[in-house]
């Protein structure tokens, strides 16, 4: 059954913490099987919604996207990171 792995930023602190992430995220959690299906601000809201980054990507596994998250690569590309985002992430399996 496939998950997706679902990232909400609630605050970007550091641009340049941000691109270096991104050049190292995108390729690890591709690497590791992952499929980018959105990345961006949403185009509408509803309700209680937020008007905040959205990035979904598709594994074929819960256990394909936790292990795309242990990576080497990937735990390189948090490192990165560091502070310089706020952020929801959830892998949710699919239906």
């Amino acid at each position: 059954m496939p998950a997706y792995w679902i990232s909400n930023y609630r605050a970007v602190r550091d641009n340049e913490k941000m691109a270096a992430y991104a050049a190292l995220a995108a390729p690890a959690l591709i690497d590791a099987g992952g499929r980018f299906l959105a990345r961006g601000l949403p185009e509408q809201v509803y309700e209680a919604g937020l008007q905040e980054r959205v990035v979904v990507i598709e594994f074929d596994s819960v256990e394909a996207a936790v292990a795309a998250h242990d990576t080497p690569a990937y735990q390189e590309a948090l490192a990165a990171l560091g502070d310089g985002a706020e952020r929801d992430i959830r892998i949710v399996p699919g239906a």
